[in-house]
């Protein structure tokens, strides 16, 4: 059972007072959510990459890319809202095996940021595909080591290429993206070397899914899969691909 589902049943007061002394799931969700006016931010229309990876009839039918972009529910409940994707999975990367766990993580000195883990069918969604979904919905490419009401280095915007088509592919989208000023500000999202991906506790799994009602969610997340079916309607499907097994 997870803190949130612990804190289920604790009058409001008895329950912000314990979240504000526990370590905060996704930077003290509700608590923050008390605290400001934050929304989920808005979604950018932005062209697709000039630039994606070549698609063939010996195209393999699975492939695999890590992304980061602040709290890792949301980037993984929107990845599994996309066509194409056959499984999303909350984690960690950036940093060594030995420190990719929750509570070490959320200290920010790990090197982690937390990420997902997207294998999706190529020949259905293109990675540059999921690099304008990324970049559109998912969160701010502007913000620096931060999103929304998260901050701290293991909530930067980074993107994790597995191989050298995936870096150029990223670092050109980014190229295109700054020289059209698709954003008011500079975009801060790094490509970073892969070191490797540590799924995370299993009640981090599917959390957008299975706690919708929360206040985290229901104000920081679940506008963005609304902005992915608004905007990207061929590539939204309204069932989500749930990761199946706690990790």
């Amino acid at each position: 059972m997870n803190l949130g589902d612990r804190l289920m049943g604790k009058p409001a007061r008895s329950r912000m007072r314990t979240i504000a002394l526990a370590l905060g799931i996704c930077g003290l969700a509700l608590l923050a959510a008390q605290r400001t006016a934050f929304s989920s931010e808005a979604a950018v229309v932005i062209a697709p990459p000039a630039l994606d990876e070549p698609v063939s009839a010996t195209t393999a039918h699975e492939e695999t890319a890590v992304f980061a972009g602040g709290c890792f529910w949301g980037v993984q409940g929107v990845f599994q809202h996309v066509r194409g994707v056959t499984r999303a999975v909350s984690g960690y990367s950036g940093g060594q095996r030995d420190t990719a766990q929750y509570e070490t993580v959320s200290g920010g000195e790990t090197g982690h940021a937390e990420s997902v883990q997207v294998t999706f069918d190529p020949t259905k969604v293109t990675y540059g595909q999921l690099l304008q979904v990324y970049f559109s919905v998912i969160q701010d490419p502007t913000e620096l080591n931060r999103q929304g009401p998260d901050s701290g280095t293991q909530y930067r915007s980074a993107v994790f290429p597995l191989n050298d088509t995936q870096r150029r592919v990223a670092q050109s989208y980014i190229a295109q993206l700054d020289k059209a000023h698709s954003f008011p500000a500079p975009i801060v999202t790094k490509t970073e070397p892969f070191k490797g991906f540590y799924p995370a506790e299993s009640y981090h799994q599917n959390y957008l899914t299975l706690h919708p009602n929360s206040a985290y969610i229901a104000i920081n997340d679940m506008p963005k899969v609304e902005n992915l079916k608004r905007l990207f309607p061929n590539l939204y499907r309204d069932k989500p691909v749930l990761v199946e097994a706690a990790q």
